[in-house]
């Protein structure tokens, strides 16, 4: 976007629209706390009429869910993209994007790991564990360990644990300012290097 609102009257298709929206209440709640965020202030942002929200999200809390996972959940195509290589290759890419995401979205992204301001909502807690799930699988794939079928439970505990500290990590950097990105992909890539190949060894997944 080259402002911050929008301009009425463009016609767009309905997947183009949808994404406006999403795009404008993703920055809007990193901004301010939920309860300070209005559905017309989302409208107005994204040059739609309010009621395009309700039909494309239902409620507000609807499209807050919707932000916080467009912001948490690790992407299939994130995956597929990943370059072809050795254990150091792939881990390598994947740290990068990872901090180039949170980077890019930093105050949307700390807020949504914070559970954007409402607490330990139900919903928002649902939202954070799937995506915590799919980012166990995600990294498992990227590090060719897709098919591990024994101690699977372990493995999938371990990688949960290991993206705790990513969000750590990425909160050190963005927030604190204690770390710089140099130092973040090191200690990032460095631990999910030693993880696969001197922990998870340690469980037979094969």
């Amino acid at each position: 976007m080259t402002s911050d609102v929008m301009p009425r009257g463009r016609r767009l298709e309905p997947d183009a629209r949808r994404e406006q929206i999403l795009a404008c209440a993703v920055r809007l709640f990193g901004e301010r706390p939920y309860a300070e965020v209005s559905t017309t202030d989302i409208a107005n942002a994204a040059g739609v009429a309010r009621g395009l929200i309700n039909h494309y999200f239902g409620t507000k809390k609807g499209l807050f869910l919707e932000s916080v996972r467009v912001l948490v959940t690790i992407p299939a195509v994130a995956v597929e993209q990943l370059p072809q290589g050795d254990l150091a290759t792939r881990v390598d890419a994947s740290v990068a994007w990872f901090l180039d995401v949170v980077s890019r979205h930093s105050r949307s992204w700390l807020a949504a790991v914070d559970g954007g301001g409402v607490g330990r909502d139900p919903d928002v807690e649902r939202v954070l564990a799937e995506a915590d799930e799919i980012a166990a699988d995600s990294i498992l794939v990227a590090v060719g360990l897709a098919q591990a079928s024994r101690h699977r439970d372990e493995l999938r505990a371990m990688v949960r644990a290991y993206c705790g500290l990513a969000k750590a990590t990425a909160r050190e950097w963005l927030e604190r300012d204690a770390l710089d990105r140099e130092q973040a992909h090191l200690l990032l890539a460095t631990t999910l290097i030693t993880l696969v190949e001197r922990v998870f060894p340690t469980l037979d997944p094969k």
